[in-house]
Order: C-alpha cells, then structure tokens, then sequence
C-alpha cells in the first residue's frame, strides 16, 4: 500500500482512535460509527449529500451504523484526509478527482480539458462500466471509491480583469488543485499555475498572492470568493467530479451485509446530491451576479484549441488510452 511519509500528530493520534468494530472483533452487532472528514463549506450541496448519506446509513442498519461529518477541514487538507483514510484512522473522506490522481495516475483521465462532450456525456461516463473501473482502481492503494458526486464544470473567476480568451491568462497567477494535470492546463492556457490548499485560497486572494482561481459555481458562492473576485466567465474548462472514498481498511473488516448498506446509501447520496446540485448552481450564479460580479459565457473555441497540446502529451499512454475510451462513449 502506497501511504505518504509526512505524517502529521494529528494523523498519529487518529489511528488510535479506529471505529469500535476493529478493535473488539466482530462486527455483525456492535454500534459503528464512522468518522468522514472533508474540506466544504456546511452549506455546500456535496456537504448536504453526506449528511443525507449518514442519514440513510443510520435507517437502513436499524440505527447500527451512522457517519459522523466533519467539514471544513477540521480534521486537515483533501491530501491529509487521503493519508489517513489509507492508514484507516478516518474512515470515509469526500476528495476531488483532481487531488485523488497523485494516489490513483489513471484517476488524472478526468482533469484533462474538455474531455466530455456535454454534462449528460460525462454522467454516462461516471455510471458506466469506465466510471466504475476507475472508482474502484485505488483499492490496492487502500482508497476505496463508493460514488461520485457531481462537481460541475470548473471556470476562472478573477480580482481585475475577465478571462474572456486564453491570451488574457498570460501574467496572470491563478491558484490550482494540487494536480499535475491542472497545472498542466493552466500552463498550456497561458497562465501561471499556482497550488494553494482549498482553505487558504480566500486570503491568497485578499492579499494578491494570486490573481484569480477556477472552480464550479457553488464553491465559488459559498466560498465567499465572489466578494473579493469581481470576474466570472465560464468557459467550462474541466468537468472533475468530486469522489467518495473509503478506508479499504476498514472496508474489508466489515460484513458483506454492511458494505452493501454503505454502498446503497452511497449510492442514493449520489442521487441526491445531483439534484441539489442543480439548484444550487443557478442560485449561486444569481447571487453572485446581484453582489456585483460580472458573469458571462466567452467563446470556447480558442480554449479548446490550446488544449490540444495536451492530448498528444498523454497520447499512447494510460492516460490517453483511457481518454479514447471515455470520447468513445455515446
């Protein structure tokens, strides 16, 4: 199993602290409380899917099995989470694609630029036979993915100008996920890539660390960014779900009955979250809009020109393979 060396107090002092059922054998009848931690905001939508889960986790075991939510970073960065779910000292934890792709290569397939045709392209991707491989290839890194949640499409939203074209990114610092492939994009768009953790990135902008950041609209709403970035145009540049993952750890010590309560109340989150998702996305492009910031749609054909570059980087490789498979799909 792959687990990072930099390993922080924190994380020690959680392998300690394991759900009941590992530490006192059998699972079949005890109480087990899961730990998932997370890095949104408690109004976001993939917040509320979470609840929703542990909610329908708690009906269906008859009130033995319930996930206790930590958002906000409480419990530490998405890459920390990752670490400690492979330890199997947090049990479930809520990560971006972007962000998993340094624990799982083939998983980067989803950060390439303009990959999918259209929304209802990529969910056939992420419910077919492709998206269920891929949520299941980090099981031999310890990562178990149970569901994906619906993250949208990810657009530059800026302090003092628009990005209405790609030549309008040159000089300018735009804070990414820490992915090599987001900061590949920004690279080939023209722009300076600049990785910052999720919960840093307000104050980056506050104080010009960096000029501007990309994100789907409710992060970007309930982020509070639109009080400091008056520039807002979605040119759509990635559609990277937002996955859930599993301890294998813990996984395996539990029974075939339990996994299967878990993963149809993983499931139906997913269900769900997508149509809170849906309204959140155009309330969040509405208040936005009534604050003061300028929304618009540029023209994405000279993003998806500029892109192409990267396609031939990744051709004949994992990557790319998988990238003809998904373009494939009808």
């Amino acid at each position: 199993m792959r687990v990072s060396m930099r390993i922080s107090l924190r994380q020690v002092l959680l392998a300690f602290s394991l759900p009941l059922v590992l530490s006192c054998g059998s699972s079949k009848d005890r109480m087990i409380r899961f730990k998932l931690s997370h890095g949104l905001d408690v109004v976001h939508p993939v917040h509320e899917a979470m609840e929703y889960m542990s909610k329908r986790l708690r009906e269906l075991s008859g009130g033995r099995m319930t996930i206790d939510v930590y958002p906000s970073e409480q419990l530490g960065s998405e890459r920390e989470n990752l670490e400690m779910v492979q330890l199997g000292s947090i049990d479930i934890t809520k990560t971006s694609a972007a962000v998993l792709e340094s624990f799982v290569p083939v998983v980067g397939v989803y950060s390439l630029p303009y990959l999918f045709r259209s929304e209802e392209h990529a969910w056939r991707v992420f419910l077919g036979p492709i998206g269920k491989e891929i949520l299941l290839s980090g099981t031999s890194v310890g990562l178990r993915g149970l569901c994906y949640y619906d993250s949208g499409s990810r657009s530059f939203y800026t302090k003092d100008k628009p990005v209405k074209h790609p030549d309008d990114l040159v000089g300018m610092k735009i804070r990414v996920q820490k992915s090599y492939m987001a900061v590949k994009t920004i690279q080939i768009l023209g722009g300076s890539p600049t990785p910052i953790d999720w919960g840093e990135l307000y104050t980056s902008l506050q104080q010009g660390v960096v000029d501007g950041a990309e994100n789907n609209p409710p992060s970007f709403y309930t982020s509070h960014h639109y009080e400091v970035c008056k520039y807002y145009y979605l040119d759509e540049h990635c559609t990277i779900p937002d996955v859930l993952l599993m301890s294998e750890k813990i996984w395996s010590n539990l029974t075939s009955g339990q996994q299967e309560m878990i993963q149809q109340a993983a499931d139906e989150s997913m269900q769900y979250q997508r149509g809170v998702w849906k309204e959140m996305v155009e309330e969040s492009l509405q208040k936005a809009t009534e604050s003061g910031v300028e929304v618009d749609v540029p023209d994405k054909g000279p993003f998806m020109d500029k892109v192409k570059p990267l396609y031939d980087e990744f051709a004949g490789t994992g990557i790319g393979h998988m990238a003809e498979r998904i373009r494939a799909v009808d």
